[in-house]
């Protein structure tokens, strides 16, 4: 797989990640887990060149944490780039959206600095190549908070920090205390709101922006037609424009993609990735998948190759049919 690097001065990585949030979590709750499939997945991800792994201790919670672990044991942990999270609690696990977690920030420093040695035993291993603040806690000064996390790269427990869901204002409060090698953030080609200005600064910083749902928490890949093919218990049930209505309108979207992937000989998904990792040299998409076919679909993006007319169609979709959440 074609690499780059973490940010500028960051670990060699493919272009590719992998985000292991779907393997426990989220969607398809009723669904049967099937631990061994994803630590097949995990072990085919970093054979094949996705190197970069991400979780969250919030995740089941806790149970991905330890799923990742599982897969990493047998030397596969030196071969992977390793990624993981703090700041957000459950506060009711059947409370959310499809009856998943309902979750809520906790950004106070004792709580982060329980938390990286519990990620730590959960994941077998005595240091993340990365520790990402899930949310800013509104409660919690940032630098309070981010202070904490830069106590676990001192501690060796963390060699970098990254943020997530965050404005450029508040990368820049986090600099100021300790670097950021990192903003995760949704973006696709339905959810575009880092383009303006999160996306350019963290270009011209060097700090690596991962991409979470770049395919649009599945739909851009075309296999829903209808808010009836998801799962009865799944977290994007309860998701605004996954509603009938907002479903529908959507699917243009879905086919405009098509058009370009059948001109160019990739998947839908593909295009949708290959989008994503043409927007920067540190732009890095973490599509997660819990099954061998998505997986190898997802890291085939990295051989696709758009061209500036696929660009400029791609970038003149018109916006996604409904808000991220309900507000």
């Amino acid at each position: 797989m074609r690499t780059t690097t973490l940010g500028a001065g960051g670990p060699q990585v493919g272009v590719i990640g992998l985000g292991c949030m779907g393997m426990t979590h989220g969607y398809d709750i009723g669904g049967t887990r099937d631990d061994a499939t994803s630590i097949a997945v995990v072990h085919a991800a970093i054979d094949g060149g996705v190197t970069l792994l991400d979780t969250a201790d919030v995740y089941g919670p806790f149970t991905k944490e330890e799923l990742v672990g599982r897969a990493l044991a047998g030397g596969y942990r030196e071969r992977a780039v390793l990624a993981t999270k703090v700041g957000l609690t459950v506060t009711d696990q059947h409370g959310g959206p499809g009856g998943s977690p309902a979750i809520a920030p906790d950004g106070r420093p004792e709580h982060v600095r329980a938390a990286i040695d519990e990620s730590l035993r959960r994941l077998g291993t005595d240091y993340v190549d990365l520790y990402q603040l899930h949310r800013v806690d509104p409660a919690v000064p940032l630098e309070e908070t981010w202070g904490a996390l830069a106590e676990a790269v001192q501690a060796g427990k963390a060699l970098r920090l990254g943020l997530s869901e965050v404005s450029v204002d508040q990368i820049k409060t986090a600099q100021a205390v300790h670097p950021v090698a990192s903003v995760q953030s949704e973006f696709s080609l339905w959810t575009r709101d880092v383009i303006a200005e999160v996306l350019p600064y963290c270009t011209a910083q060097g700090i690596a922006l991962l991409p979470y749902s770049p395919l649009g928490r599945g739909f851009l890949t075309g296999r829903f037609t209808s808010s009836d093919d998801l799962p009865e218990r799944d977290f994007r049930r309860g998701l605004p424009r996954f509603q009938q209505e907002a479903l529908r309108a959507n699917l243009e979207i879905v086919e405009r993609v098509r058009q370009v992937g059948e001109r160019i000989g990739a998947t839908p998904g593909q295009v949708a990735l290959a989008w994503l990792v043409a927007k920067g040299p540190y732009v890095v998409p973490i599509p997660g998948t819990k099954t061998p076919k998505y997986l190898a679909d997802n890291a085939g993006a990295a051989d696709v190759t758009l061209s500036e007319a696929d660009l400029a169609e791609l970038d003149g979709i018109g916006p996604a049919v409904g808000a991220r959440y309900w507000t």
